[in-house]
């Protein structure tokens, strides 16, 4: 089990009771081998969750502090990546624990009937509030309408065996999107559905800017039709730019030509917009692609403990 956390001292005492009691459980009752291990991995917390980690005093505890804050996404590849052909199945989840831990069981029986990835997918998003079922819903179906294999209401809850995990982790750029990756690896997958609780304590690591960000990230590292778009844009600016001179030539020779500055500075408004949008997002993807060249390390391990 791999659990990524940043700045979760409130809520670590908590759900490592859980965790602990729920993993020992599946050990006891033979779902899992006495060899398993539970992985958290500090991802640059700037609070005590490194503290709490070390005090962990169980022997299937394996802590990983990163030497600062590389993401989400990066510290889950850091988990995965250093267990690599250690073990059968790969758990991912968020230690908050509003992803429900007990549909685990429902997950490794799925990969003992040779299912490769087990995604964990919420029933109903109830629990939400309207803005984010609204933003949420707009997120999948834009997702879906840019030809991005992605699962509806899928986070980052999953199961996965060893042989996805190689499949993974042949995926080498820097800019991750984790939701999507894993359905365009392929390979044998089946859902999980479970109910998505509250978080009980410390604050939600995905405020809006945040996800807005994360959205926006996923689908400039999975599709390229935001530049399609621009190409759009620019045969309708074409084609507006066309009509518009049409108009002109026969007001000229009408005689009745406009010598105001209001539509003059309209046009050099709304063409400049149209050019400054379009540039933003080619220059996003250069970005991408300089950043992408440098090939930096994707996160840096400062410590590891209880780790042979």
């Amino acid at each position: 089990m791999i659990f990524p956390c940043f700045n979760e001292e409130l809520v670590l005492p908590e759900s490592s009771k859980i965790i602990f009691s729920y993993f020992e459980n599946l050990i006891s009752n033979g779902q899992i081998s006495k060899n398993s291990r539970i992985c958290f991995i500090d991802d640059g917390s700037t609070d005590k969750t490194w503290e709490i980690i070390e005090s962990f005093n169980k022997n299937y505890i394996i802590g990983i502090k990163l030497s600062r804050n590389f993401g989400h996404q990066n510290a889950l590849l850091a988990g995965l990546e250093t267990f690599k052909d250690k073990f059968d199945i790969y758990i991912t989840m968020d230690v908050d624990l509003q992803d429900d831990i007990y549909v685990i069981e429902n997950m490794i029986q799925k990969a003992k009937e040779g299912k490769d990835i087990i995604y964990g997918v919420r029933k109903d998003r109830s629990s939400d509030t309207f803005f984010k079922r609204f933003t949420a819903e707009i997120f999948y179906k834009m997702f879906s309408k840019m030809g991005v294999n992605i699962i509806n209401n899928h986070a980052d809850f999953r199961l996965i065996n060893n042989k996805a995990l190689n499949f993974f982790l042949k995926y080498k750029e820097t800019h991750l999107f984790l939701r999507a990756i894993f359905p365009s690896i392929g390979l044998n997958y089946d859902l999980v559905y479970y109910k998505r609780k509250k978080r009980e304590k410390g604050t939600s690591k995905y405020p809006l800017k945040k996800m807005i960000s994360f959205a926006w990230n996923g689908i400039t590292s999975f599709s390229a039709t935001p530049l399609k778009l621009v190409l759009y844009i620019g045969l309708i600016t074409i084609l507006i730019s066309f009509i518009l001179l049409v108009w002109a030539s026969i007001q000229l020779i009408k005689g009745h030509t406009i010598t105001g500055w209001y539509s003059t500075i309209t046009l050099i408004i709304f063409f400049g917009g149209v050019q400054t949008f379009a540039i933003g997002i080619i220059g996003e993807y250069i970005g991408k692609i300089f950043i992408q060249t440098k090939s930096r390390p994707r996160y840096l391990i400062e410590k590891l403990t209880n780790h042979d």
